[in-house]
């Protein structure tokens, strides 16, 4: 046994028998989960270099780790792993399983930091453009847009009229 999930709330514990596994709701799927939020081929399950990772298989319910929805990710042992609403504690030992040193670094926190904190707030398109914004128009004060360099934005209260 290469570890197991156990479900939170109640239930058999799951054992990961083998190094790679589909989960989902079809019968020739390795983990069976008879759930109608559970897509036939929800996500997948690989072990790898002594550490689990999950992949969503473009499930219609979503795969979360510790809350966050993943497209892939490693799973740490006491992760909290949720396929559609279910969500199973991960246990195993990365040492039983052969991990060398410290764990690998997530691809996924590789991605987040390919885009500048502008681009993933939306304040910022790629190629340096800022997204398109309406002008107020009715005649109150609107927010001071740093990027428009008209004049007027700000009212001086000190400035005669």
């Amino acid at each position: 046994m290469h570890g197991e999930l156990i479900p939170l709330g109640g239930g058999d514990p799951i054992p990961l028998l083998k190094k790679s596994l589909m989960v989902g709701r079809r019968e020739s799927c390795d983990i069976v989960l008879r759930f109608s939020n559970v897509s036939a081929h929800h996500c997948q399950l690989v072990c790898n270099g002594g550490y689990w990772y999950v992949k969503d298989l473009k499930s219609r319910n979503g795969v979360k780790v510790n809350g966050m929805r993943v497209n892939e990710k490693r799973l740490d042992p006491g992760d909290e792993l949720s396929i559609a609403k279910h969500r199973y504690d991960v246990r195993y030992s990365p040492f039983d399983l052969g991990a060398v040193g410290p764990p690998p670094v997530d691809e996924e926190t590789d991605d987040m930091m390919k885009q500048s904190l502008l681009e993933r707030a939306g304040l910022e398109v790629r190629g340096g453009r800022a997204p398109a914004r309406r002008r107020d128009t009715g005649g109150r004060a609107g927010r001071y847009d740093i990027l428009d360099n008209e004049e007027g934005q700000i009212k001086d209260p000190n400035r005669p009229v």
